[in-house]
């Protein structure tokens, strides 16, 4: 792995500080993030939004594409697709990210995403990521 937890930390800290979840874990090819959910991510009929759901899951691919490459500010997502199979509750959801490929120019992962305290998956999102020549990536 390039990075470690708290160089991943560090990095969203300073580059992302709008955040999107908080970074639970990484590892080879993983990442397991959590949102803590709140009035902000719900929509009409007390359920989590969808786009919360996806951003939740674009960040932690993105996650995984730093610990396992480095810090690759420019790697942006070109393709997303979402699964919605449940309706969340209103509790933490946790994301937990596994690259499919991890290449110099493309990264593809999938992502499961579950409410907290419960073992069914609430959506599954595959995506694509571009990842910028390695003299770019870092700018």
């Amino acid at each position: 792995m390039e990075m470690d937890l708290p160089a991943v930390q560090a990095f969203l800290a300073e580059h992302f500080p709008q955040g999107y979840g908080r970074v639970e874990t990484v590892g080879p090819l993983t990442a397991r993030l959590r949102l803590a959910v709140g009035d902000e991510h719900l929509r009409p009929g007390g359920t989590v939004s969808g786009p919360t759901t996806m951003g939740l899951a674009d960040t932690a691919l993105y996650v995984a594409i730093l610990a396992n490459l480095g810090p690759v500010a420019q790697a942006v997502t070109t393709n997303l697709n979402a699964n919605f199979l449940r309706r969340p509750p209103v509790r933490d959801l946790i994301a937990e990210a596994r690259m499919l490929k991890l290449g110099k120019r493309l990264a593809v992962g999938e992502v499961t995403v579950f409410s907290d305290g419960d073992d069914q998956a609430v959506a599954h999102v595959t995506a694509t990521y571009s990842i910028p020549p390695r003299e770019a990536a870092t700018a």
